[in-house]
């Protein structure tokens, strides 16, 4: 008769389980020119064409006198947002001109900018979209058309699962230093 072995305990393979809710990432695309727009525009498209919520918030850019109340909707489910003014800002917004027009100007850009903000921001703290994108934002904060103080706060406290893109050429060190993912892009060697 032959003696058997005791069998060794079987234990059982772990549960693999889905995470219901990703992770959100806080992205940064910055280069010494303007231009890292385009790439995350794409982006933006095909996460919007994939059945999520994406607001596109373009702090800067003006030019076509959109604003709040003419924003643009794109796969039903981009809204892409501009200052409403019919110029691009690059200005500070502190400048000190003695003409009456610039500095009614300087307060027509400050307020448009702040007014892309202030929607952006309820968007983002409210978890109504998925991926945010906040064009120029750095450079909005340096030129002074931001608080670098509330901008933070608010990146820190946005839902666990939204994705934040933010483009630009200035990045403050605190805004770096956030980030998940940091792109820069350079031109030639």
């Amino acid at each position: 008769m032959t003696a058997s072995l005791p069998l060794a305990p079987v234990t059982p393979a772990p549960v693999l389980r889905l995470v219901a809710q990703q992770e959100g990432l806080l992205q940064i695309h910055t280069a010494p020119f303007r231009g890292s727009f385009g790439s995350v525009l794409s982006q933006a498209l095909r996460t919007a064409g994939l059945g999520s919520r994406v607001l596109v918030s373009q702090l800067l850019k003006g030019g076509v006198d959109q604003g709040l109340e003419s924003s643009l909707w794109l796969c039903g489910r981009l809204q892409w947002l501009r200052p409403g003014v019919p110029y691009c800002i690059s200005e500070p917004a502190a400048s000190q001109s003695e003409e009456l027009t610039a500095q009614s100007l300087a307060a027509q850009s400050l307020a448009a900018v702040q007014q892309v903000w202030a929607y952006s921001r309820e968007r983002l703290l409210s978890g109504a979209v998925d991926l945010l994108v906040l064009d120029e934002l750095g450079l909005a904060v340096e030129l002074g058309y931001l608080d670098k103080a509330e901008v933070l706060a608010t990146l820190e406290r946005r839902p666990v699962h939204l994705d934040v893109i933010v483009t630009g050429p200035a990045m403050a060190p605190e805004l770096m230093a956030m980030a998940d993912q940091v792109t820069k892009l350079r031109r030639g060697l």
